[in-house]
């Protein structure tokens, strides 16, 4: 299956990520994005830092708008298997359906919130998170809460990008 789009992902950056190296009294960040057709990728490391600023953008192909996305912060070990900091899923469901609205609406306004999503049990927002229409692009930017760690969140940003010939956000009728 070719991919439908690309998601470009901007990683901001990450707060108060656990402490992995006790020897240091930091950790040495990166993070994986990825889906369940095994499409990933990765941000460079920030060494010893529990508040690193990545600033990178990430594209990341989507083939299924339903196969989850997963976020996973790990910390770069020497001699042994890297450490997970931490995961969080990226729900673009609602985001798709701002996409999809936003293409029957016709003209809005610059920085126009298509739809707010609030914090729930069915994604990992730790706040509430807008889909804006700013310049002719749809973005969503999002503080998502990492799971299975004391605590660390991460700060991105999403926006989807239409490959020539594909079917793109079309609905399935």
């Amino acid at each position: 299956m070719d991919a439908l789009g690309v998601l470009k992902i901007t990683v901001y950056r990450a707060l108060n990520l656990v402490v992995c190296d006790t020897v240091t009294g930091g950790s040495d960040p990166y993070i994986v994005i990825s889906t369940d057709e095994q499409q990933k990728v990765k941000t460079s490391l920030v060494k010893k830092n529990c508040n690193p600023v990545w600033n990178e953008t990430l594209n990341l192909p989507i083939k299924d708008l339903e196969a989850p996305i997963t976020l996973t912060v790990y910390d770069k070990d020497t001699f042994s298997d890297d450490d997970q900091m931490g995961t969080a899923e990226i729900d673009i469901q609602p985001y798709v359906e701002a996409v999809r609205l936003r293409k029957s609406l016709g003209d809005l306004p610059n920085g126009v919130a298509l739809k707010k999503i609030q914090p729930s049990q069915k994604n990992d927002l730790a706040d509430e998170s807008c889909i804006v229409l700013e310049d002719g692009n749809i973005t969503q930017t999002m503080r998502l809460k990492l799971n299975n760690v004391e605590t660390g969140q991460v700060l991105i940003q999403i926006e989807w990008i239409d490959i020539p010939g594909s079917r793109g956000l079309e609905p399935d009728y």
